[in-house]
């Protein structure tokens, strides 16, 4: 199911390098880093905007949306913490990115908890500045749009 070409590079790096050994060796892409029925979760998405997404073919479908929203230039990792077990994790990292649309900056904070499940990822939860996606887009709309797609108003 994994995609040979990874959407996000410079994430499944940061990823590496804040879980460590708690990743399977072998997991390369971002999408190699998750489990099957994986649960991706934003708790301060935009308003209208998705909250969920629910395994490893709904996530390869939704990443190249979000390269049609943003060029990420970097990503750097502040801090993270991996529970003495592996089965959890703490990241803390920052992007320099800009919007696509509109050219204005993007640069965000984030705060992810990951929970493992034999060296993959089985839940990320994605904490966010929604004001900042809003500022660089245009709005809750425009997010909406490219996201959802047709589902918009869903």
């Amino acid at each position: 199911m994994s995609s040979p070409h990874d959407q996000f590079p410079s994430l499944s790096a940061l990823l590496r390098e804040g879980l460590g050994e708690a990743l399977a060796p072998g997991a390369e892409t971002l999408l190699d880093m998750m489990t099957d029925d994986v649960s991706f979760e934003f708790p301060f998405s935009v308003p209208g905007g998705i909250e969920i997404i629910d395994g490893k073919a709904a996530l390869e479908a939704y990443l190249p949306k979000v390269g049609e929203l943003f060029t990420i230039e970097a990503l750097t990792l502040e801090r993270a913490f991996v529970s003495s077990d592996g089965h959890n994790g703490v990241l803390e990292f920052t992007s320099k990115a800009y919007a696509n649309a509109t050219g204005a900056r993007y640069d965000q904070t984030y705060v992810s908890v990951v929970d493992l499940r034999d060296g993959l990822i089985s839940r990320y939860k994605d904490y966010w500045n929604p004001l900042v996606v809003l500022s660089a887009t245009g709005g809750a709309d425009a997010v909406n749009s490219v996201l959802k797609g047709a589902n918009a108003d869903a």
